[in-house]
C-alpha cells in the first residue's frame, strides 16, 4: 500500500509540474513558484523535476535554491542522489544560485559524494574565492582527516587565499597548526608576498616564531627568506 501511495503521490506531482510549467512557459518560474508556495514538499517536487526535465537540471536547482536558501543543502542532496550530471556541475550551480551558502553546499556534497571531496573544494573556492575561508573550514571540520588534502586543494586553485584559509583552520583546529602552516607554506613558498601574509597571519594566532621558522622551513621555505619576513614585523 505504502508503495501504491507513493507511485501515486509521485504522479500526482509530476502531473502538477507539467502543468504549471505549460502555464509558466518555463521550468524555472514553475519550480520557483511551487517551491515557494510548498517547501515542506521540496523533497518530491525537486526529484520530481528533476526525473522530469533531466537536462534541465540547472534551471531546476537554480529556481529551488533561489525560491528557498535555507533548502540549500536539500536541494544539493536531492540532485546528487538522480546522479543526473557530476557533482561538480551540481556544486557549481547550486553555490552560483546562493553564493552566501556555498559552504554548505561544499559540505553538503563532500558529505554524499566524500570520494570527490577535492574536486568540491576546488570547484568551490574557484566558483566563490572570497569565501574560500568559510569553504575550507566548514569541509575540514567534516573531514578533519583530510585536512592536509583540502588545504592543498583550496590552495592550489587560487592560491591567493592561503593567509584566510590559514587563519581559519588555526581558530578551528588549533592543536593541528603544524599541519596547517606547513602546508599552506608548501603551496605558497615560491610567492614571497603569499608566504609573508600566512607568516604574519600564524603569528598573530598566537604562534611563536620558532614555531614559525620550523614550520615554514619544513615546508620547503628558505631558512634566510624566513628569518627576514619574521624580523621585518
Amino acid at each position: 500500500m505504502a508503495a501504491e501511495k507513493a507511485d501515486s503521490n509521485n504522479k500526482e506531482t509530476a502531473e502538477f509540474i507539467q502543468r504549471q510549467v505549460a502555464q509558466n512557459m518555463s521550468i524555472g518560474r514553475a519550480i520557483k513558484s511551487i517551491v515557494g508556495h510548498y517547501p515542506q514538499d521540496v523533497e518530491i517536487v525537486v526529484g520530481t523535476a528533476l526525473d522530469l526535465y533531466p537536462d534541465r537540471y540547472k534551471e531546476v536547482i537554480h529556481a529551488a535554491i533561489a525560491a528557498q536558501p535555507a533548502l540549500t543543502e536539500d536541494v544539493v542532496r536531492i540532485a546528487l542522489e538522480k546522479g543526473i550530471t557530476s557533482c561538480t556541475n551540481i556544486v557549481e550551480t547550486a553555490i552560483n544560485a546562493e553564493p552566501s551558502y556555498v559552504d554548505f553546499v561544499a559540505t553538503a556534497a563532500a558529505y554524499s559524494t566524500p570520494e570527490e571531496l577535492n574536486d568540491i573544494v576546488r570547484v568551490a573556492v574557484v566558483t566563490e574565492p572570497n569565501s574560500a575561508d568559510a569553504i575550507v573550514r566548514s569541509v575540514a571540520k567534516a573531514h578533519p582527516n583530510k585536512l592536509v588534502d583540502i588545504i592543498k586543494t583550496a590552495m592550489e586553485a587560487v592560491p591567493f587565499v592561503g593567509e584566510y584559509i590559514v587563519d581559519a583552520l588555526l581558530a578551528t583546529f588549533p592543536d593541528n597548526a603544524d599541519a596547517v602552516v606547513t602546508t599552506a607554506v608548501q603551496e605558497s613558498s615560491a610567492q614571497h608576498e603569499n608566504l609573508q601574509r600566512i607568516l604574519e597571519t600564524a603569528r598573530s594566532a598566537g604562534l611563536t616564531d620558532e614555531q614559525l621558522t620550523e614550520y615554514a622551513i619544513k615546508g620547503g621555505a628558505n631558512a634566510e627568506e624566513v628569518a627576514a619576513i619574521l624580523k621585518q614585523d
